[in-house]
């Protein structure tokens, strides 16, 4: 059964239990932004313990900064957010390929559709090792000028296998 199909139903019983939650300002109350990974395993609010109305979530694969800016624009310049926390991840797909093999391997699927190459405009921003990654992408937020100055900016990875963090930057 596709899983829309059980949407409208979990949607009631969400919706039964909602409360307040409707009266959250539009700015988070934390004034946090985390980007962190768009992988099925990672419940945000869980392994930090934060609640609806907190923080902005910003996710993509592999919880990549460069990919987030846009999002981060507009949560600090619109929304108040003034502290970043970068979240990677044990066991993430962003380590298992390339670029080129990506472009390749879209490309193969239909070899006759000229469109296809529109892939090779694409860099994946994959990385292949996982605390540098969270490094690269806190000194690219610091160093970045569309980033307000005053902002506090962690790297942190995520331990899929137990659930626990810990902060690299």
């Amino acid at each position: 059964m596709p899983a829309h199909q059980e949407w409208v139903e979990n949607n009631n019983q969400y919706a039964a239990t909602f409360g307040e939650k409707g009266e959250l300002p539009l700015a988070p109350a934390k004034k946090l932004a985390i980007v962190t990974c768009m992988d099925a395993r990672i419940n945000v609010y869980a392994e930090l313990g934060i609640n609806e109305g907190d923080s902005h979530i910003i996710r993509n694969a592999g919880g990549c900064a460069k990919d987030a800016l846009r999002s981060i624009i507009i949560s600090q310049r619109l929304l108040g957010t003034r502290e970043i926390a970068v979240f990677h991840h044990t066991d993430c797909g962003m380590l298992t390929f390339n670029t080129p093999q990506l472009r390749k391997l879209v490309k193969d699927s239909d070899p006759s559709n000229p469109a296809l190459n529109a892939v090779d405009e694409i860099d994946f921003l994959e990385f292949n090792q996982l605390e540098q990654s969270v490094k690269d992408d806190v000194t690219y937020l610091k160093e970045n000028p569309l980033v307000l100055a005053e902002t506090t900016v962690t790297g942190w990875v995520y331990e899929v296998g137990t659930g626990k963090i810990r902060q690299v930057v």
